[in-house]
């Protein structure tokens, strides 16, 4: 089997899937299960690393196929919002940096000749979404998806448009589509918010709105220096600010009081607050040695220089807390080396084991340089110390003896009450567009957004998540705490692809509002291309989604017959709702937690979501996988470079769901060999004779035991979703037991051994490796393998006893081997002497008892010094109770023992010249070696 072309097979039996129509569902008497992964965005080529979450989200829907469920497994394109727009402008523009990436992206699927002319069609988003839509779907047929592709959209259809504005009415009626004031991503160039499918790795690194506390400093002139924190409390030990001198800031008119921030930091204000008019520019230099009043006890406080003060973050200022930053205590003593300056770090926190904490940990980790990486761990240490453990101390004033876990916003809301302080928001990264463009923070005057907040809303989302099923376990408790701080959701934007807002014209829902609840439309959109798009109205969809109004009426108002409404509302009726949604933990606090809060607002508790798992990451060769650093391999790469069913088991035992993948090509080829040498497996015995039950040895009904016990084992597994064990235990496992056997009988025998299980091995095993299953299936069927049903196992050959025969055998196997090596000799015979039937009766008396009560019960049963001995023999060995007649299985067994050792075995004789029998326990016999 190492020479066949394993792209060939792969490619055939593609081709007979689509040309058998084997994966398009119907409704049927059968239980329906209806599974769903996110429909990838169609801005470029997808990887490796999205391909574990479709990988594994396929090998579910063949599992689940396997079951005997009737498996809708369906895809769509997602093309809204910015980032295809942006594209499109980006190579009209003639951007050479987005002209390079495309034409590599292009390079991928098409002919060097042809990659210009696509490239020069980029110039619209239409042609860049269509062209990147359907590579994806080559490139998941490619991977042996089991698809219903029948039932295929993009997000900006007019069928799916007409959907989303009835999810929206449907909202608006329930009072939580607003309009309002609020903090928002924003990409100036853009004139609009921007979302998390907008940002540059936005759905991997979350891009969040952190509200700073900006506090005042007074010039002597009566200007502020403003600077922004977010530990407000840290106020009462300033020791100086830092600015840096090669930056540009600004002077701006903020109500009636005059600012300083940098250049950056005016630009975002301008679109956070009312009235700010920058009116002067001045060099950071300028600042540098002013003295400025802090305005808390009105001390005065020098301004240094500081060139790792980053103008782009927050405002250009810092405010220095020596005694508790170790960024700014390193920074004091360096300038304080070169400068004569008397400050001396201020204690306001009182902790535990520190005098001075942001000193004592440089010290106790020998940091004595602003460069040292180390800094940012020391900062995470003395942060985490004090909020866990710190009190603020008399000079804080009224916040004197509060603990910092406990003092929240008191420090801040007092600063603002006091008018020492403001409020400036700023993003928890630095972030861009996938365009390029910089996003920062704004706050929107006129802005649309869904309230998350109701309360009874709130209940409906925990109700809904509780019902649930979340594997691995840990994300139903995550999944509660967001919807608790889920609050508003900018929900439409001025520019982009998509649906337009319904109650504003000029507005686009945003592009994952529009992504919440389109599983519904799977079930659907087959059917609705046969309609006109006007008949799409918000009753049409009352009547299929939520069954409110009448088919007939609702007939004769669209002028659609009344038995394609019943059908299509049936339709909907029979798949939904959604039994299994699988993806990716970024998409907990997106993605998921609005697909979850919208079924409850919208879809009665009967079509609520039953089931969500989440698998993690995959990374190449220890780094996260993206093109600056040149480690990604295309999904459509794949065949040709591994072998699709390679690819395919990597992704399923490399990893549990909870664990990141890490993909090392010296791991894939490890993998080829064992991936072959269990096809290999399977060929050589293809034609071998079935083995007739009554010849069968031990060894031989060990064989089958084991393997029929794997197979019962791993769709238990597959069940549970521990895809990573079924697999282990179904190749790795299952092999392992089949070379133990080659050790003891020859090949012959076990191809017929092999060949009665096979059937059963192959489909259970199917799913993660479906083309090769398929190829040899068909050697012994017509049908698909793809479409079976999980075999009734021959659960009979299952055999305890036999198995812990074989167990005990090798134990004993390996306690002479020991013995040898310890002792050196080459054995004329070996004795072995098993337990006396005396030992047996106590052992059966005892093995439930703690260890305790063991002698005690022992000795009421045989009064005699051995026994105690005895009994201290069986703790020490700590052995697994069962029973098993020693002598027979050793008797039965002596041959294969004799030609292990090369020499004479003796069972029980009398020859026992070191006493040697006298330490046998049950299961653990005693052994005398001549040599």
């Amino acid at each position: 089997m190492t020479a066949i072309n394993f792209k060939q097979i792969e490619e055939k039996w593609q081709r007979r899937w689509a040309d058998a129509n084997a994966f398009e569902a119907e409704i049927s008497s059968a239980k329906k299960f209806f599974f769903t992964v996110p429909y990838p965005y169609t801005s470029g080529p997808l990887h490796i690393g999205h391909g574990r979450t479709y990988t594994l989200g396929d090998i579910i829907a063949r599992f689940k196929r396997l079951q005997g469920y009737n498996v809708l497994f369906p895809m769509a394109f997602h093309v809204t919002g910015t980032p295809i727009l942006a594209i499109a402008d980006s190579i009209a523009r003639g951007e050479e940096e987005v002209v390079a990436r495309f034409k590599d992206y292009i390079a991928i699927y098409e002919d060097a000749d042809k990659v210009d002319e696509l490239l020069n069609s980029f110039r619209s988003a239409e042609n860049v979404a269509n062209f990147f839509a359907a590579r994806i779907s080559e490139d998941f047929k490619r991977m042996g998806y089991s698809i219903d592709w029948r039932r295929k959209f993009n997000t900006t259809e007019p069928m799916y448009n007409k959907f989303i504005e009835w999810q929206f009415k449907k909202l608006y009626d329930k009072g939580v589509i607003n309009k309002g004031k609020y903090p928002i991503t924003y990409s100036i160039e853009d004139d609009s918010a921007v979302g998390e499918d907008d940002i540059e790795g936005g759905d991997t690194e979350k891009v969040a709105v952190i509200e700073h506390t900006a506090i005042k400093f007074k010039l002597a002139d009566g200007s502020y220096l403003i600077a922004a924190t977010l530990r407000p409390e840290t106020i009462f030990g300033v020791t100086n600010l830092w600015i840096n001198p090669a930056a540009s800031y600004v002077k701006l008119k903020a109500g009636d009081e005059t600012w300083v921030v940098s250049k950056e930091a005016a630009e975002k204000m301008g679109l956070q607050k009312d009235e700010i008019t920058v009116f002067d520019e001045i060099e950071g230099s300028v600042f540098v040695g002013k003295i400025v009043k802090e305005l808390v006890y009105g001390r005065e406080v020098p301004v240094l220089p500081a060139s790792f003060v980053d103008e782009d973050v927050g405002t250009g200022v810092v405010y220095s807390v020596p005694a508790h930053a170790p960024y700014d205590y390193i920074a004091l003593e360096d300038i304080k080396k070169s400068e004569s300056l008397e400050l001396e770090p201020i204690k306001i926190i009182d902790i535990e084991g520190y005098e001075l904490p942001a000193k004592e940990i440089c010290e106790r980790m020998g940091i004595e340089s602003q460069t040292d990486e180390r800094l940012e761990e020391a900062t995470k240490i003395i942060y985490k110390d004090e909020f866990y453990r710190g009190v603020l101390n008399e000079k804080c004033g009224e916040f004197a003896n509060v603990k910092i876990a406990d003092i929240k916003d008191e420090v801040k809301d007092w600063l603002k009450r006091e008018n020492i302080a403001d409020v400036f928001y700023e993003t928890s990264r630095k972030a861009v567009t996938r365009g390029g463009d910089k996003v920062i923070v704004a706050v929107l005057q006129d802005q649309w957004f869904i309230d998350y907040t109701p309360e009874w809303w709130k209940e409906l989302g925990h109700k809904l998540v509780e019902g649930m099923t979340f594997y691995p376990e840990k994300y139903k408790t995550y999944m509660h705490d967001i919807v608790d701080w889920l609050a508003f959701r900018p929900c439409a934007r001025k520019r982009g692809l998509g649906t337009p807002f319904p109650f504003e014209k000029g507005w686009i829902i945003e592009s994952l509002s529009d992504s919440t609840i389109y599983m519904a439309m799977y079930t659907i959109a087959h059917l609705l291309r046969q309609l006109p798009v006007d008949a799409l109205t918000e009753k049409f969809f009352d009547l299929v989604f939520l069954d409110i109004g009448d088919a007939q009426e609702l007939s004769n108002e669209l002028n659609v017959d009344a038995d394609v409404l019943n059908r299509i509302k049936n339709e909907f009726m029979y798949w939904y709702p959604n039994d299994l949604r699988h993806t990716a933990p970024p998409h907990l606090s997106n993605h998921l937690v609005f697909f979850l809060m919208h079924h409850a607002a919208i879809f009665p508790e009967s079509r609520w979501p039953r089931a969500i798992t989440l698998n993690e990451l995959m990374i190449r060769e220890g780094k996260k996988m993206s093109k600056s650093k040149g480690n990604v391999i295309p999904l459509a790469d794949v065949s040709e470079l591994y072998g699709v069913d390679l690819y395919r088991l990597y992704c399923a035992i490399n990893a549990d769901f909870a664990t990141v993948v890490n993909w090392r090509e010296q791991d894939t080829e490890a993998l080829r060999k064992k991936l072959n040498a269990v096809v290999e497996l399977f060929e050589d015995s293809i034609d071998a004779e079935s083995i007739n039950e009554a010849e069968l040895t031990h060894i031989d009904r060990w064989l089958l035991s084991r393997l029929y016990r794997r197979l019962r084992e791993s769709v238990e597994l597959f069940e549970a979703f521990r895809i990573r064990e079924a697999g282990i235990n179904i190749i790795f496992n299952a092999m392992n037991d089949i070379r133990y056997y080659e050790q003891r009988q020859d090949k012959d025998r076990r191809k017929k051994l092999v060949r009665s299980v096979m059937e059963e091995w192959l489909i259970i095993l199917s799913p993660i490796v479906p083309h090769v299953c398929e190829e040899i299936w068909h050697e012994l069927h017509e049908s698909f393998i793809s479409v079976q049903t999980l075999p009734e196992l021959n659960e009979a050959f299952i055999d305890d006893r036999v198995e812990r025969e074989e167990e005990y055998l090798v134990l004993l196997i390996s306690d002479i081997k020991e013995i040898l090596k310890v002792a050196r000799l080459e054995p004329t015979k070996i004795y072995v002497y098993t337990a006396e039937d005396w030992k047996w009766e106590l052992f059966r008396a005892i093995k439930d008892l703690p260890d305790k009560d063991k002698i005690r019960e022992a000795m009421k049963l045989r009064k005699d010094k051995s026994t105690v001995e005895f009994v201290k023999q069986v703790m020490k060995s700590k052995l697994d109770y069962f029973e098993l007649c020693e002598p027979e299985v050793i008797e039965r067994e002596k041959e294969y023992l004799a030609n292990e050792f090369g020499c004479e075995i003796g069972i029980n004789e009398e020859h026992d010249p070191k006493g040697k029998k006298r330490f046998a326990v049950p299961l653990k016999p005693a052994i005398f070696v001549d040599g």
